[in-house]
């Protein structure tokens, strides 16, 4: 994993962004419930979708949302979506990819970045906070809030 670089996703990337294989059990964590009742809220404007690549290999994808005028904070500046391919997994694409996401909020002026996931066994969790969320709630469907300072 040394050559690792962000690209937007395009409608070449689409599909593999869309075929990554995950490990057993992840894809049950990929849309928490608080994002599937909120996401119509979200400014498509403001969406920033992006693929990770190392060399000519498509290896992750990552979205964040950013929306300074969102009706709930968490929703500000967030981490929707991140999908490392199974085998890649552990050695650092997903750190990559919540840096890079992290290094655009802080363009854009915000001074954290949040996410939402599912609490379970082959859940995000321990990732997340391997990277530097930590807890600051929980949402009306039981899931985790993490924020992440920048």
């Amino acid at each position: 994993m040394a050559d690792l670089r962000l690209e937007e996703l395009t409608a070449q990337t689409i599909v593999a962004a869309r075929n990554l294989a995950l490990k057993p059990g992840q894809e049950a964590f990929i849309a928490p419930e608080t994002y599937v009742h909120v996401e119509q809220d979200l400014d498509p404007a403001g969406s920033w979708p992006r693929v990770v690549m190392d060399g000519d290999q498509l290896v992750g994808y990552v979205m964040g949302t950013f929306d300074p005028d969102a009706p709930e904070d968490f929703l500000k500046a967030a981490l929707w979506r991140i999908h490392v391919e199974a085998d890649a997994q552990g050695s650092g694409v997903g750190r990559f990819a919540v840096q890079a996401l992290a290094d655009e909020a802080r363009r854009r002026g915000f001074d954290r970045i949040t996410v939402v996931w599912a609490p379970g066994e082959a859940g995000p969790e321990a990732f997340f906070k391997a990277v530097g969320f930590e807890v600051v709630g929980e949402t009306p469907y039981g899931e985790k809030l993490g924020a992440l300072t920048l």
